[in-house]
């Protein structure tokens, strides 16, 4: 079965952290119908931690392509949701990027990984399993 990914989970496996093996069975399948998908808003994110730290982003762009995760592209429905989960989300500390992959996750029907405990906490009607 397919999952979306948070940034946290995909740089918990870049970077061996703790979690990163409840993430490593949803990359099997990459690339088809099964495996992990990411928003773009995520691989941002990601990207952007790569900048930050010294490092270059396409080091990054290539290591999330070769561990086969699928980039699904932010459309105008997960915005609209994205929004929606403002008013829920704000209280737990939810970011856009937090709330964009949840808005992911609600539009593909697919549970969503992540390292935030907060999650677990909204209720954003999407199965949310915290990795660490």
């Amino acid at each position: 079965m397919s999952v979306v990914l948070d940034a946290s989970a995909v740089l918990a496996v870049l970077f061996a952290e703790p979690g990163h093996e409840r993430v490593l069975p949803h990359l099997t399948g990459a690339g088809t119908d099964a495996g992990a998908r990411l928003s773009a808003v995520n691989l941002g994110e990601v990207l952007t931690y790569f900048v930050r730290t010294g490092q270059a982003a396409e080091a990054a762009r290539q290591a999330v392509r070769d561990l086969g995760i699928r980039c699904d592209p932010f459309d105008d429905e997960q915005a609209r949701l994205t929004a929606a989960l403002y008013p829920m989300g704000r209280p737990h500390g939810l970011s856009f990027g937090d709330r964009a992959c949840l808005a992911l996750g609600a539009t593909l029907g697919l549970p969503v990984l992540t390292s935030d405990r907060a999650w677990a906490r909204v209720d954003a009607g999407v199965e949310v399993e915290v990795i660490r």
